[in-house]
């Protein structure tokens, strides 16, 4: 009764031409959360790129409240866990994408946890990323639904704990529903979505509020197309591996618009909060490396890798690395076409969606903050933060204190610090090409201050450091097992 009412509010305001959307906070959508790997924020056909053709996203981001300096880490498994803990991907352990350091902290309460005690279900559909050991898996986390890849990729494979099952491919894969595996046919990214639409269709004909986290392993390398998206890239004279990164984002795309087409007939729209991000910076294997010509268009335009103007690609602690699209639709109560420029990040997804959701933050762990003010009015009072990004990914043995200082930055709203020689005004000089280090040395101090602050009370949680290898690949030793004792049965897709 209480989302008929407030719907009913929305449509007469704006009937008359008056956009007065209900309160945000504790109004309890179901929740979509869509995380793409490797994208970045460049490859969007409404964020300006020259040659890729992503219409549904373009009506995702007509329809949306976008926020256009949204931040996560450089790499994939740290930003998988701000968004399941609300903090620092170093303060979970998570200070690497394999080698044991993938693997989040056992004594975080994880966004699903939460949510369960407001009477939420969970789902995750593609990629965890977040331990591979039975205990760290998503289905022991909270999630109710698990349709998940091993590792960080199909078919990867490690001298550790992280690998996908063995032998996997982004055709046909096997893949884990929870917690048993099962064969799938058809590719990667339309299998992911169309479990999750299985499973939101279901939770909806039950009227039961969900949360469904839908995280593609594409465009992630190997970068493996269906050929009827790779050959629109390959006819223009991309190489193979640059026709399956793209390919990949514009079979995205379609999926995009499959969901949004099922939220329109299944009338989800009025009461589904649906977001749209990446996991970090656009990646350089597939796009092309910035400023080297790929070839030329038909209409003879050099064919040069797009990133939006930043500096840096996935793996730096440059804007370029860091920066990704996140869209927030809500037909009814998020505004359509409005930008929010404050910087966000990573951190504040959690907590923001546990304010949607009316929940109480586990005592303690938060380091984000709500964007539900700025979501309702993006000039809200919002105090200026520091924003903390880290590589990592220090070889196993070596000693983090070595790397405080090494491949860091600082953010806040208009400066960036990169390492110690570097500053950059991201108001005045957004893509990072004039050093002025020599003009704010009382920001640098202040900055710096606030890193070493934040360094020494997170290195004590890096908990995976000196975990050992594995000795055993879980997925590998589940699949077998399973494999002789009652086979892999076969995946029956849901109908839709």
């Amino acid at each position: 009764m209480i989302r008929l009412l407030s719907t009913v509010v929305a449509l007469l305001a704006l009937q008359q031409g008056v956009f007065a959307a209900p309160p945000l906070a504790a109004s309890k959508p179901n929740i979509i959360l869509v995380m793409t790997d490797d994208q970045g924020y460049g490859p969007v056909g409404r964020h300006g790129h020259p040659w890729i053709q992503t219409p549904n996203l373009d009506t995702l981001y007509d329809q949306s409240t976008r926020f256009t300096r949204m931040l996560v880490a450089p790499t994939c498994a740290p930003t998988r866990s701000a968004l399941m803990t609300g903090r620092h991907p170093m303060r979970n352990g998570v200070t690497h994408t394999i080698l044991e350091r993938e693997r989040m902290t056992l004594d975080a309460t994880t966004l699903p946890q939460v949510l369960a005690k407001g009477g939420y279900r969970s789902g995750i559909f593609g990629k965890w990323h977040l331990g591979d050991e039975d205990e760290y898996q998503p289905q022991n986390r909270g999630f109710n639904e698990a349709f998940i890849h091993g590792a960080g990729g199909i078919g990867q494979a490690y001298d550790c704990s992280c690998a996908d099952a063995p032998g996997n491919k982004y055709f046909n894969p096997v893949l884990r529903h929870n917690g048993k595996f099962v064969q799938t046919e058809g590719y990667c990214t339309d299998l992911f979505f169309d479990a999750a639409l299985g499973w939101i269709k279901q939770q909806h004909d039950q009227q039961q509020p969900f949360f469904a986290y839908i995280v593609t392993n594409a465009p992630h390398s190997p970068f493996i197309a269906p050929a009827k998206n790779a050959k629109r890239f390959t006819d223009l004279g991309f190489t193979d591996n640059q026709a399956g990164f793209y390919g990949m984002i514009e079979n995205i795309d379609e999926n995009m618009g499959k969901l949004l087409a099922k939220m329109d007939q299944w009338k989800l729209t009025q009461d589904t909060l649906l977001i749209f991000m990446s996991d970090n910076g656009m990646t350089g294997g597939g796009s092309g490396r910035l400023g080297k010509s790929m070839g030329s268009l038909p209409d003879g335009t050099a064919m040069l890798p797009y990133n939006a103007g930043m500096k840096g690609l996935k793996g730096s602690v440059d804007e370029g690395g860091c920066r990704v699209p996140f869209f927030v639709r809500w037909d009814g109560h998020v505004p359509a076409g409005q930008d929010v420029d404050r910087i966000a990040a990573h951190l504040d997804v959690f907590p923001t969606l546990v304010d949607l959701a009316g929940g109480t933050l586990p005592s303690g762990q938060v380091d984000g903050r709500s964007l539900v003010p700025l979501i309702g009015d993006p000039k809200a009072d919002w105090a200026d933060r520091f924003l903390f990004s880290h590589q990592g990914r220090w070889k196993t043995g070596e000693e983090p204190n070595d790397y405080q200082w090494k491949n860091f930055s600082v953010r806040n709203q208009r400066f960036r610090w990169v390492g110690t020689e570097a500053l950059f005004d991201m108001q005045a000089d957004p893509g990072q090409t004039t050093n002025v280090i020599q003009d704010h040395p009382e920001v640098v101090q202040s900055m710096r201050e606030a890193y070493d602050r934040w360094w020494k009370a997170t290195r004590p949680m890096m908990v995976n450091e000196d975990a050992p290898m594995s000795k055993t690949r879980p997925f590998h030793v589940a699949f077998e097992r399973q494999k002789r004792a009652s086979g892999i049965p076969n995946w029956t897709a849901p109908s839709l």
